[in-house]
């Protein structure tokens, strides 16, 4: 028999030593912070990953934990070129290890190239998955083509207009350096 895993509640020991696999999905509102990220927008598209657990031996040390975890999601952020809506795929993948504790996961961070992460017999994926993706947001999102022409010139024809049509500050003060006779 088949033991079933929790996403929310997951036994890492457990995961990774039945080698197991877990495919789930959650609405984009079950996720606050890359919620913020959208300004509210977009709460019932979907946030899909999928987790392998591993559990790998090491010469001349205790066997570890591994997880394999991709995740993504399409976001509705602002097109910081036009200032609309774009829908930017954001999607991630990443390898973890586990250790006994954060002591150890300091220690030996510099020296791995996997991200480290203390073992539990309570993780929540869900949590993980969050801050993976908000790691993986682009850090200037745009359209590919933006839907609407993009101004590109800081002034146009009607700006100009209106600054020519402007009395100018000092000219009234160019008028006191004439002669009376001028004026």
């Amino acid at each position: 028999m088949k033991k079933a895993f929790d996403s929310a509640h997951l036994d890492i020991p457990a995961f990774a030593q039945a080698g197991a696999e877990l495919e789930d999905e959650a609405r984009l509102q079950d996720f606050p912070r890359l919620m913020e990220e959208t300004g509210g927008q977009g709460a019932d598209r979907a946030v899909g990953w999928v987790v392998r657990g591993e559990w790998r031996s090491v010469a001349g040390g205790a066997a570890q934990a591994w997880l394999h975890l991709s995740g993504d999601t399409v976001l509705p952020l602002v097109c910081q070129r036009c200032l609309e809506i774009a829908d930017i795929a954001v999607g991630f993948e990443q390898i973890f290890r586990f250790v006994a504790d954060e002591a150890t996961a300091e220690a030996e961070d510099d020296a791995s190239d996997e991200d480290l992460l203390v073992t539990s017999r309570d993780f929540s994926l869900h949590d993980l998955v969050e801050d993976e993706l908000i790691m993986a947001l682009p850090a200037v999102p745009t359209h590919d083509v933006c839907p609407t022409p993009v101004k590109l010139a800081v002034q146009d024809a009607a700006f100009d207009a209106a600054m020519d049509e402007k009395p100018h500050p000092f000219a009234a003060l160019a008028n006191l350096q004439k002669p009376e006779s001028d004026r």
